[in-house]
């Protein structure tokens, strides 16, 4: 779990106790959408004209899930808070150096949030979701 995730380059298991929850790695290595190419139909031709040439991606939103552990329910609710604050920041950067060497630039949405804790409250999972305004930018940071 050390090493797997880094958000806003610190280890995330390490500073919040948040390792990729299920689905994770599906959902922030699927393909960026592309923009609709340009179109023009015409009278006076038959069909339509598409223009292909410098075709660019579009902004992507979806839904990444987290697992936070706390060795004690005070523990967990530190690290919770934390991590929650590190998302409020606004704009972050995630990679996962098993996977590849992008940074993916995500804003953290707010939105469509799920929850759940353990009945010894030391664990929880936590769902949200995250744009990427710029698939095509994942270079150095």
């Amino acid at each position: 779990m050390k090493g797997e995730l880094l958000i806003n380059g610190k280890d995330a298991w390490t500073t919040w106790g948040v390792c990729m929850g299920e689905g994770f790695l599906d959902s922030i290595d699927t393909p960026a959408p592309m923009k609709d190419y340009i179109e023009n139909e015409s009278r006076l031709e038959h069909g339509k004209r598409i223009i292909t040439e410098n075709a660019k991606v579009d902004s992507r939103n979806f839904t990444l899930e987290f697992t936070i552990m706390g060795s004690t329910e005070s523990d967990y609710r530190a690290k919770k808070k934390a991590f929650e604050s590190e998302l409020y920041k606004g704009p972050i950067t995630v990679q996962i150096p098993k996977l590849n060497s992008e940074v993916y630039r995500l804003v953290y949405l707010g939105k469509s949030i799920s929850y759940g804790l353990s009945l010894n409250r030391c664990f929880g999972k936590f769902s949200a979701k995250f744009e990427e305004p710029n698939p095509a930018n994942r270079g150095d940071l």
